[in-house]
């Protein structure tokens, strides 16, 4: 097997014997799981280090690429994620149709007419975080660099996304009437970003503090 082939098949059953395709609904084996698990923690490290200072994970060779390069590379980012995430949907014999995009300095896919995808999904995404950090490791396997490709199904982020802004504006009202720090509940990259970005627009000023599932972000109130 090509080590740059990066397919479901490779990525969660490299050192098992043959598998049969799993009969269950939801796309998870053990080593499925193990693997996801294991892109979550490492994706959780690293957002730790680089998010309140907004930096990029690319290689610094990357810095001088125009932006029509930049755009080429990351519309191959989702070219790879989207056909890997094909396969993984016939694999468990769901449906699901794919729009690539490109969203500033990230590939984005999101999966569409994925009725029975979106329900397993809800209500935390949680399904959406493991998609991800597959996809993720299926454009690092072929590219060698690290991904930051964004994935969603059937518009959860952005219905998400406007939840987490009224929960942000929420602490950021309480910041101001009590004149003290305001730390919210614990929150996965994504998220923090999102309340970061309403703090910021708000003018006050946010960290993120915690280590781990425990991370949170805590909104202080203006000096």
């Amino acid at each position: 097997m090509n080590v740059n082939d990066a397919t479901p098949a490779s990525l969660a059953a490299e050192e098992t014997a043959p598998q049969q395709a799993p009969d269950a609904e939801i796309p998870e084996t053990a080593q499925t799981a193990e693997t996801a698990e294991s892109a979550q923690a490492d994706d959780a490290a690293q957002s730790a280090a680089s998010e309140d200072a907004d930096q990029s994970t690319e290689d610094e060779s990357d810095e001088a690429e125009t932006a029509e390069e930049r755009v080429k590379r990351l519309e191959e980012e989702g070219d790879i994620a989207a056909d890997y995430l094909e396969e993984l949907l016939d694999i468990t014999d769901l449906d699901g149709d794919m729009d690539i995009d490109v969203d500033g300095d990230r590939a984005s896919v999101e999966i569409r007419g994925a009725d029975r995808l979106a329900e397993l999904n809800r209500p935390k995404g949680e399904l959406l975080d493991a998609l991800q950090e597959l996809a993720r490791l299926a454009v690092q396997t072929r590219t060698g660099q690290r991904s930051r490709l964004m994935l969603d199904i059937g518009g959860f982020r952005e219905e998400h996304k406007n939840s987490l802004e009224e929960l942000a504006a929420t602490a950021i009202a309480e910041a101001k009437e009590s004149g003290a720090p305001v730390p919210m509940r614990a929150m996965n990259p994504f998220e923090r970003k999102v309340v970061h970005d309403v703090a910021k627009r708000e003018g006050l000023r946010s960290e993120s503090d915690g280590d781990g599932k425990n991370r949170h972000v805590v909104i202080y109130p203006a000096s």
